[in-house]
């Protein structure tokens, strides 16, 4: 993959694989910063493009695909279902998972979405009652 101005903007958007979790707009929106004419037909190619080159990961979110810099094969997601955040988790026990009805079956891969209160969440609503 060559590297270019767009494509190195769209990649800074994520600080290095520090800010993940990101929608495609939210690209735009921080590589814009960097690369004021960059356009957001080419934040979307640019997207896939690190995908395809294994840079980047697709998380489905609730409407919008989220794109995650962090590769970790163990690393899984929790969603607070009140301020919608996403985060990544370790989850033991997960190589144990499997198909009860295994025929016909091959599992590539395993993604786990747990959903629940953040710590900052669950603190909140415990000051509130």
């Amino acid at each position: 993959m060559r590297v270019t101005p767009q494509r190195r903007a769209v990649w800074s958007a994520f600080e290095g694989g520090e800010s993940g979790h990101l929608t495609a707009d939210q690209v735009f929106e921080r590589a814009r910063r960097e690369l004021p004419e960059l356009a957001r037909a080419t934040v979307y190619n640019s997207l896939s493009e690190l995908v395809r080159a294994g840079l980047l990961q697709v998380v489905e979110g609730r409407g919008a695909v989220l794109y995650d810099p962090n590769l970790d094969p163990n690393h899984q997601h929790f969603r607070c279902r009140s301020c919608d955040r996403l985060y990544d988790v370790h989850i033991e026990g997960v190589e144990q998972l499997r198909i009860s009805e295994t025929e016909g079956f091959t599992v590539d891969g395993k993604t786990v979405l747990l959903v629940g209160l953040c710590p900052q969440c669950s603190a909140a609503m415990e000051r509130t009652g």
